[in-house]
């Protein structure tokens, strides 16, 4: 998939947001063709070269941008050169959905194994060992305690982890 194609997704693009921030995100959804450093690409989009640099090494983290170096003979100095790497995007986020989906599942485990109760007045859940602990009683307002039915969070997780198990095509 192309560039511009990659970039036009809505899911792509929330995905690099939560990677690089607001800040990076120009670096991120404006990937040169061929190489660049990373001052050009700061004076090219008018960014600080320090955000620029720290959504490189974002995107360098996530397999999304690589580098080489090239020393300067007269100076020393090392220049790094950027290149870009958005085919790694469909497997990054395919992994990221795979973490999600773990991570529902665990909790929607915790959600079934646990008797919880909740301060309306500071809407402070406590799991019973905690409640009991605290006498039935918010240690914030005082308040008391009132048992918490959660059918409503487990059917809505239940949804999530069937959406996400047909999206990956994964069997329970």
């Amino acid at each position: 998939m192309a560039f511009e194609e990659l970039l036009d997704d809505p899911v792509v693009q929330k995905y690099l947001h939560e990677l690089v921030g607001p800040k990076g995100m120009p670096v991120a959804v404006s990937p040169p063709d061929g190489e660049v450093t990373d001052e050009e690409l700061a004076e090219r989009l008018g960014l600080e070269l320090n955000d620029v640099r720290r959504a490189l090494f974002i995107l360098y983290e996530n397999d999304l941008a690589t580098y080489r170096r090239v020393r300067d003979e007269d100076s020393g100095w090392l220049t790094y050169l950027w290149t870009f790497e958005y085919d790694n995007v469909p497997e990054n986020l395919r992994e990221e959905m795979d973490r999600l989906l773990e991570a529902l599942v665990e909790r929607r485990e915790y959600e079934l194994n646990n008797e919880f109760y909740l301060c309306e007045v500071c809407s402070i859940r406590f799991e019973f060992g905690e409640a009991m602990d605290l006498g039935f009683e918010c240690p914030e307002c005082g308040s008391p305690v009132e048992a918490m039915e959660n059918t409503d969070l487990v059917e809505a997780m239940d949804e999530r982890i069937e959406n996400l198990r047909s999206e990956l095509g994964v069997r329970a």
